[in-house]
């Protein structure tokens, strides 16, 4: 399993994993739960969050420019949330996928992609431990903030099937703490990108899907098996014990959704 550097340094991946199989939320929330796991990342400890959408929801990147390409009107037109995520990347509509958060202790002086390589390491295991034929994307050409759409096409070190983008990632380095989260498509939903009134999207290439790698198995059981592939992954890495949260929770979780919630955030840019 990755997480050992290529110069033989310490695994970047701590040595003891929380493991959160969390609900369906909306935005605001699935955001800021995320960020307040990155606010109280742990030295040695990991956590890994799973989790869901209420409805179907387009998620702008942190510093993606939504000005002139899309607008409140359409995106309610459409019958679509809107939120935008603490990390980078491009626009990405959340539906019918299985999302995950990983947030860790990171040294200033680790390079994130560290990191990031050693997290998809752990999803490649985990797919092809299902017979899913797998692969990470190449060195390709560089994806712009204000690109096209998240899955218009596979970033460096992006998980593929046949050439095709499966999961998207996006992360953020917050001092010593690292957040990366995701989606794994159970199906392609993104073309309705594409069907916002008023929208500047292009629909993007096919994508690949969970439900197209296992076209004999539902979501329901896609989702357990790549659930349970994906703990046995990190129990290889070390210990995984249930997420647990603690007495300023609440409050703290509040507090950000409020942020995430804000027209101000959302349409800043």
């Amino acid at each position: 399993m990755s997480g050992m550097s290529e110069s033989g340094l310490a695994p970047v991946l701590p040595a003891h994993w929380r493991w959160w199989e969390d609900g369906a939320h909306d935005g605001a929330t699935n955001m800021a739960t995320d960020q307040v796991l990155l606010d109280h990342v742990h030295p040695g400890v990991g956590t890994w969050r799973w989790y869901g959408w209420r409805q179907p929801t387009v998620s702008f990147g942190r510093n993606e420019r939504t000005a002139g390409r899309f607008a409140p009107d359409g995106l309610t037109t459409a019958g679509l949330d809107a939120v935008r995520r603490p990390t980078g990347g491009r626009a990405l509509l959340h539906w019918r996928e299985l999302t995950y958060c990983v947030t860790l202790p990171l040294p200033a002086e680790v390079p994130w992609r560290r990191a990031y390589n050693a997290i998809n390491d752990v999803l490649l295991a985990a797919l092809t431990t299902l017979g899913i034929p797998a692969q990470l994307a190449g060195a390709g050409q560089p994806v712009i903030p204000d690109g096209p759409v998240c899955f218009d096409r596979p970033a460096e070190g992006e998980i593929t099937v046949h050439g095709r983008k499966l999961v998207g990632s996006a992360v953020w380095r917050q001092g010593d703490a690292y957040l990366q989260h995701g989606s794994l498509l159970l199906h392609d939903d993104q073309g309705r990108l594409a069907s916002i009134p008023g929208a500047l999207a292009v629909a993007p290439p096919t994508a690949a899907t969970l439900s197209g790698a296992l076209p004999h198995l539902g979501d329901q059981e896609v989702r357990r098996l790549v659930y349970a592939a994906t703990h046995a992954a990190l129990t290889l890495i070390g210990t995984v014990t249930p997420f647990v949260t603690d007495r300023a929770w609440d409050s703290t979780l509040v507090s950000q959704h409020g942020h995430f919630a804000s027209p101000e955030w959302l349409w800043r840019r």
